[in-house]
């Protein structure tokens, strides 16, 4: 029984050190992000979804990891890349707003991008005018 630990400690270690990648990145390494933080879309029609696009610049010095980004209601649903992004690098992150059922008027609605920033989350406001 002891031999069947042992092994089993042995083949765990075994395959994790085989799994070490050369590109590690390292828990704990803040970075600095830049990003706009309103997006103005004009005028939509209710019922009409915004489709806001916006830019994620990594400007620090370690690689930048986006934990989550999501809209502050579930109306609103942002698509990213999960990968991390290197120094100098940008992606841009896609945010829908349903309009279904918003009220006439200005719409307000947050994207949260949770990272290895500090402060931890950032937000982008995203605003429309809503017609009838």
């Amino acid at each position: 029984m002891i031999m069947k630990k042992v092994l089993s400690i042995f083949s765990v270690s075994l395959l994790l050190w085989s799994c070490q990648d050369n590109n590690k990145i390292e828990v704990g390494n803040k970075t600095e992000i830049e990003v706009q933080s309103v997006v103005e879309m004009g005028d939509v029609i209710l019922g009409e979804n915004v489709n806001a696009t916006f830019n994620v610049k990594n400007v620090g010095e370690y690689p930048l990891i986006l934990a989550e980004v999501k809209g502050s209601c579930s109306c609103t649903v942002a698509e990213y890349k999960k990968d991390p992004i290197a120094p100098g690098e940008s992606v841009t992150i896609k945010a829908t707003v349903k309009t279904d059922n918003a009220q006439p008027g200005l719409l307000r609605k947050d994207v949260r991008i949770v990272s290895n920033t500090d402060p931890s989350i950032t937000s982008v406001l995203i605003t429309a005018n809503v017609l009838r």
